[in-house]
């Protein structure tokens, strides 16, 4: 009996030696996968401990930057950073939130991690550009129109604001149309396009309606501004303006194209 062709021998050793290959690489790539995933999972496990069941990563100090009025120890204890718990855990928007409401003098504020231990709150204060007289004290209006803090001594340097509006006339229609709050605004504005020679001279910003808005300055000089439009127009045309007329007491710019001064 003859026996088996080459052919039948080459697909024996096939039968008989492919599908072990097979399933050994196969057993040995699942250990692999099972392996890695196994440290995968303690990996996780050990960073979750890490920073929520350790003493490693906790809250230990609260730096404060960037007061100028208030105190670092002031804005310490308005946020009310949890010192102890987990770094990981504390809620920056939620502190953040806390400070603007306790401390309306912050304008914004930068709460941020200090790995590994640290939480830095950087703050920037609100600046006045105006002040509002109530009673003996002074309430301070920033450059966005925001009251933000009542002051028992007014700081130097800052013009005072006075609302001088007629509720008669002209006025009460310009009072409908714009409201307080608005020509608050539209000081400020005026307050903040003022040319820095005449800034510092000024002391109050006077407002009778939305368009009727003037400026107090030292040694009894008065300027009509008019409205806040055109600011920066009326700024060039005062300075050029006084130059001009040095002696005079009364300066008009409220039309910028067609200035006007006077002696007395």
């Amino acid at each position: 009996m003859a026996g088996p062709t080459i052919a039948e021998r080459g697909e024996r050793r096939q039968e008989s030696s492919g599908p072990p290959l097979v399933r050994r690489f196969g057993r040995r790539r699942l250990r692999v996968m099972i392996i890695l995933a196994f440290g995968a999972v303690l990996l996780g496990a050990g960073c979750v401990w890490a920073l929520y069941g350790s003493q490693w990563l906790r809250v230990e100090r609260v730096s404060v930057s960037g007061t100028g009025v208030l105190t670092p120890e002031q804005v310490r204890e308005a946020a009310d950073v949890p010192v102890g718990a987990p770094l990981i855990s504390v809620d920056t928007d939620v502190i953040e939130a806390r400070l603007r409401q306790k401390l309306p003098r912050i304008d914004s504020v930068d709460v941020v991690r200090s790995w590994p231990h640290g939480i830095g709150l950087k703050v920037t204060e609100r600046s006045p550009v105006l002040l509002v007289r109530k009673g003996a004290a002074f309430v301070e209006v920033d450059d966005e129109g925001v009251r933000f803090a009542t002051v028992s001594e007014a700081p130097s340097g800052i013009p005072a604001l006075e609302l001088s509006v007629s509720r008669t006339g002209s006025a009460t229609a310009s009072l409908r149309r714009f409201d307080e709050d608005r020509l608050v605004l539209e000081a400020v504005r005026v307050a903040g396009d003022i040319p820095a020679a005449v800034a510092r001279t000024t002391r109050v910003v006077k407002v009778r309606s939305y368009d009727d808005i003037s400026l107090e300055l030292t040694a009894d000089r008065t300027v009509v501004w008019g409205s806040g439009e055109q600011g920066p127009l009326k700024a060039r045309t005062l300075t050029a303006l006084m130059k001009a007329a040095s002696d005079a007491r009364y300066f008009d710019v409220s039309v910028p194209t067609a200035p006007a001064s006077a002696v007395s």
